[in-house]
């Protein structure tokens, strides 16, 4: 191969690569990418009614990855529905303790800790409100 050939060659690859490169850093922020912006100050996703949450129980809101959960009366808890051993979503909300469908992980109502495992880290916390009757994730 001709020298001209080798650096026009080495050349196209270094602008490709370089586009690859600044592409990928547009986006993401996150550990994988998937982050959003934070909504404004005073402003958030209105999850739906505080009655929907029985007292002792939960809701999945699947489509936010949020379970909101109602431990006593008047008292709100919301956490992430991914469950923390291996990223599968939570889908039920029974007996006191938040549950995963693939391995069996099941996370108190309260807290979120681990209640069964085999997920060993409790999910992630989240912050709502209740006014009105609605349900707000901050």
């Amino acid at each position: 191969m001709r020298e001209e050939e080798t650096l026009a060659r080495r050349t196209a690859l270094a602008v490709l690569g370089a586009g690859l490169v600044a592409g990928c850093s547009t986006y993401g922020g996150g550990t994988n990418g998937t982050s959003a912006p934070a909504p404004a100050a005073g402003s958030g996703t209105e999850l739906g009614a505080a009655g929907d949450v029985p007292v002792g129980g939960g809701k999945v809101f699947a489509d936010k990855q949020v379970v909101v959960t109602q431990p006593a009366a008047g008292t709100f808890a919301a956490f992430s529905a991914i469950c923390t051993h291996q990223g599968c979503a939570v889908d039920a909300v029974a007996d006191g303790t938040i549950n995963c469908p693939c391995h069996g992980s099941k996370f108190k109502i309260a807290d979120g800790s681990v209640a069964a495992g085999p997920a060993n880290q409790p999910l992630e916390r989240k912050t709502v409100t209740v006014t009105g009757g609605k349900i707000t994730l901050a």
